[in-house]
């Protein structure tokens, strides 16, 4: 049976003691194939935000474990973290968290320059990836000479330099209009249809969800439901009948 590419099993996550705790997470399980596109819904508090950062190894679980690539969380220690969100997951947030000093090339290059590599192929791999995304024209600009969309075209070449096994985006679109945003889910759609990239995203817009191959939807820190995607409508219906039940 092939290993997935992330997996969780009975992941719950609290914040607090004893009468003042709250539970984001409650035992969730969830599995991400290798060249999936998966999208997580789910309304305000419901964990989808809660659920990424464990996923990303960016805080830690209270109880449970996460898999990637069949290597656990829990037995990498700091250092062992550390290196796995820097070699193997690559992040795209809502506000770009790009540095306003450094050029677009610039941006793109610093997990590679964070990990000490600064060779010629790394420059070549950051040239190429710019040009994927539709900006090599523009690689030498300021964060503050592009656009909303190309800030986010920028942080996804960005998030794609060290050929990460997965890409975990935090709502991709929330900060973009209805024109970039779309440009960016396409973008998304066909690093992952045609090249394999998997990819999870975290997302309020039923649009941007419908893009993904299937959509998770969580409540109250749970499971609830899971769709296919490729439908708005559908993902709409869906978070309608949780958000009532």
């Amino acid at each position: 049976m092939a290993v997935p590419a992330l997996a969780t099993r009975e992941l719950s996550k609290v914040y607090g003691e004893g009468e003042t705790a709250v539970k984001a997470l409650d035992r969730v399980d969830v599995e991400v194939g290798r060249g999936q596109m998966a999208a997580i819904m789910g309304p305000s508090g419901s964990g989808k935000s809660t659920l990424l950062h464990l996923l990303g190894a960016l805080d830690t679980p209270s109880s449970g474990e996460i898999q990637l690539g069949g290597e656990r969380y829990d037995g990498l220690g700091d250092a062992g973290l550390t290196r796995l969100r820097r070699d193997k997951i690559g992040f795209v947030f809502q506000f770009f968290n790009l540095l306003p000093a450094l050029s677009a090339e610039e941006n793109v290059l610093l997990p590679a320059l964070i990990a000490g590599r600064r060779d010629e192929a790394t420059r070549e791999r950051a040239r190429m990836l710019l040009d994927r995304v539709g900006l090599g024209a523009r690689a030498h600009h300021l964060p503050a000479e592009l656009s909303g969309g190309e800030q986010q075209r920028t942080s996804i070449a960005r998030a794609l330099l060290t050929e990460p096994e997965i890409v975990l985006a935090d709502e991709p679109t929330g900060n973009l209009d209805s024109r970039s945003s779309h440009g960016v889910l396409e973008l998304l759609r066909e690093l992952n249809e045609a090249e394999g990239q998997t990819l999870v995203l975290v997302t309020h817009d039923p649009a941007a969800a419908a893009v993904a191959g299937r959509v998770i939807f969580l409540r109250d820190g749970r499971v609830s439901g899971e769709v296919p995607g490729g439908s708005t409508q559908r993902v709409v219906e869906t978070l309608t009948q949780l958000e009532r039940a």
